[in-house]
């Protein structure tokens, strides 16, 4: 493989672009005296859209194991603390893999 000078150049602007981003957003935090109602609904909401992009493409595209596992992980961590809840959902999928897919 040889080396590309345009491939290393998107990859820095990339960079540059992620970092400005995120430092942009902790300047403009710091410089404020006190955080407005719905900009701190907004960061609140933050976790949960992180979570559903990482549940929600193994739910839809992946196998019956994964669906099965995030319904029962869903149940055990409404209940119980999150420790279970991934036990749960690890036993399911090696059941599951381990019976042969059923």
């Amino acid at each position: 493989m040889e080396f590309d000078l345009h491939m290393a150049l998107v990859i820095l602007a990339a960079a540059a672009a992620t970092f400005a981003t995120r430092i942009g957003g902790y300047i403009l935090i710091t410089r404020m005296k006190s955080i407005p109602p719905r900009m701190e609904a907004a960061l609140n909401a933050v976790p949960a859209a992180v979570l559903t992009t990482l549940v929600a493409p193994a739910f839809f595209i992946g196998g019956w194991e994964s669906k099965l596992a995030l319904i029962v992980a869903l149940f055990i961590g409404l209940r119980f603390s999150h420790t279970w809840m991934l036990v749960a959902a690890w036993i399911v999928v090696m059941t599951w893999r381990h019976a042969g897919g059923l």
